[in-house]
Parts: C-alpha cells; structure tokens; sequence
C-alpha cells in the first residue's frame, strides 16, 4: 500500500523507489502483488508517467486512510507514556494544584497524569504506601516529612517541597483581638479558636503555633470556619488564598501574628520504579 501511494505521488515507479529506499524493481513487484490481490489493474502504463485507472482512484483515500491508521497504531504500541496516579489533597486542589500540574506537564509532555482527589491525608498516605498511587501532594509543616504532625504509614517514603502556602491569622473587625497593636499567646488565653477535624493540616499548623492557650471550636471545613469567623464567633487559622477577598472587602481583618508558611509536598515510595518529577518539578 506504502508502495501504491508512493507512486501515486512521484508518478513514477523510480521516483517512488527513490524515495522509499528500495529499487524500482522492488515497487514494480510490490504494486504488481497489490493488484493481482484485489483482481483488477491500479495504474494505466501506456505513457511515460503512471496514471490512475478508475480502480486506483477508489482505492487511493482507503489507502490513506489505512495508512494513518496503521502508524496510530504503531505509535500506541511502540510509544508507551509514563502513568503518574497523583493524590491530591482537596484543601488544595482548585487553587494550589494547577500551578503544579501546568509546570509538570510542561516539562514532562511524556507523562500520562491522573488526578485522585480525597478529602483526607491519611487516604493519600496509604494510597501511596499501598501502590495504589504514584505520588501524593499533601501539606506539612518544614522539616522531614510528617513535621507537621501527621502519622506516617509504614513505608519508605521521600519528598519534594513545590511550593509554600502562607497561612493568616484572621478575626471579624468586631472581634476584641482585632484591635491589638501586637498580639501574644498569652493575650489569646480565652478566645476561641474555629478548627476543622484534628486531622486537618490547619487545625495542626493551629496546635504549633497557638498551642493550648486558645480554646477550640470544631467548625468544619475551609469555607464555614471562615463564615463563622466573619459572624464573630472566633479566630480562624486559614490558607491566605482563602480569605484574601474577604480581607479586602473588610469582613475579616488579619491578627498581628505572622504564622509560619506551610509546604505543599509531593510525596512517592522509594522502592518503586522511581518517576524522576523532582527534576521536573525542582
């Protein structure tokens, strides 16, 4: 077929060989073996340039076509791309990830990327340690892996450090603190902080740096802890990026304590065929 075309091309039987790398007499035979398989000629051979019969010109767009096919299909057979199954941490999934994966997939076209996003830390650790998938994208604090506070599955484990993701302080204009010029523990001693479950990264980032001076109120996720905050009801240990519109709207303000970033840290085993997106992440 690859033969058939080439002349179709060329229009002649040497410019085909010429450019399929074979000699005429080799096209000559290989045109010659297609028609005696479909029963009818292909090419009209009384001038010096070959031309189509009828049955050449059906037969040329489902050569093409087979043609197209036959390399898709060699190309999803030879060219095998990498899979990476990437857990990702709902807290951060819409506004840190994208960043991450536009980087990713710019410097690794190769890579077939999945997205597993779970709501807890823990389901991504075992998922990882269990070979369920690749790497995890989860939050801790700086230091060696589990820093933050989290309990680690057993299983050898690395990391990688992508990005930081700051962390505010924050309190309803009409809440007391909101007036402080400085603040210290010991001025939070009887407020209340609003807190997610224990597992969650911000309720731990909340434990290292307020430790027990403050009361706790159990809120829930990111977006009510925030609304209960903006009612008055407490202060709130929340990503930056989540309350920034409400900071410049004036229904939250931010506390005078400046609370360490947290790392948004990619994470794989050690002792499985290893994807090297450190380089491309670094």
């Amino acid at each position: 077929m690859r033969a058939f075309e080439a002349v179709v091309t060329h229009r002649t039987v040497t410019g085909a060989a010429g450019a399929l790398g074979l000699t005429p007499s080799a096209v000559t035979e290989r045109v010659r073996t297609l028609e005696l398989s479909l029963g009818t000629g292909l090419f009209d051979r009384a001038g010096r340039e070959l031309t189509l019969t009828p049955a050449g010109e059906r037969l040329l767009p489902w050569a093409r076509r087979l043609l197209d096919q036959a390399e898709q299909a060699r190309r999803e057979v030879v060219v095998t791309r990498a899979r990476l199954r990437l857990g990702v941490l709902a807290a951060v999934a819409a506004t840190q990830v994208p960043a991450v994966l536009a980087r990713l997939t710019d410097r690794r076209p190769d890579l077939d990327i999945s997205l597993h996003t779970d709501t807890s830390r823990d389901a991504l650790l075992d998922g990882v340690a269990a070979g369920a998938l690749d790497a995890a994208l989860v939050l801790d604090a700086p230091g060696p892996l589990g820093a933050l506070g989290f309990p680690l599955p057993p299983a050898p484990l690395d990391h990688l450090d992508v990005q930081d993701v700051p962390l505010a302080l924050v309190a309803a204009p009409t809440h007391p603190l909101a007036r402080v010029g400085a603040l210290t523990r010991e001025a939070l001693r009887g407020h209340r902080l609003l807190v997610n479950s224990p597992a969650c990264s911000f309720h731990l980032a909340g434990e290292r740096l307020l430790g027990h001076h403050v009361r706790r109120l159990r809120t829930g996720a990111v977006p009510v802890t925030r609304a209960c905050a903006e009612q008055g009801l407490g202060i709130a240990l929340l990503p930056a990026h989540a309350v920034h519109p409400h900071l410049t709207a004036g229904t939250l303000v931010r506390l005078p304590l400046d609370p360490p970033p947290l790392h948004l840290r990619l994470l794989w085993r050690t002792d499985h065929a290893p994807l090297p997106l450190g380089a491309a992440l670094a």
